[in-house]
């Protein structure tokens, strides 16, 4: 591997180091007030439901494909089944859902 990107992988990694590092250094999260700290609890399941949604309306030509899969992923992940249940579970059900449609 040459210099060039060796060195380009370390500022890259610095890059997004930092902004992680920031708000950690920087803020005194300890005397916030509760209900700020409940709030921005809920922050990454926002995001990560910002961002899983687009993707469950476009996997497939028929939107009904994508909200099985999704719907399915939802009820196994609500009842507390491991991570990998609930992916397999979702493809199994949409495999199923290829096969008779």
């Amino acid at each position: 591997m040459s210099m060039p990107i060796v060195w380009m992988i370390i500022g890259m990694g610095v890059v997004t180091y930092i902004p992680r590092l920031l708000p950690l250094v920087m803020l005194n999260t300890e005397n916030w007030p509760v209900w700020s700290k409940r709030m921005l609890s809920r922050v990454p399941y926002a995001v990560l439901g910002a961002l899983i949604f687009p993707g469950i309306i476009s996997v497939h030509e028929n939107v009904w494909f994508g909200v099985v899969g999704g719907v399915i992923a939802v009820i196994l992940a609500y009842i507390g089944t491991p991570l990998i249940v609930v992916v397999g579970g979702a493809i199994a059900a949409l495999a199923v859902m290829t096969v008779f449609l």
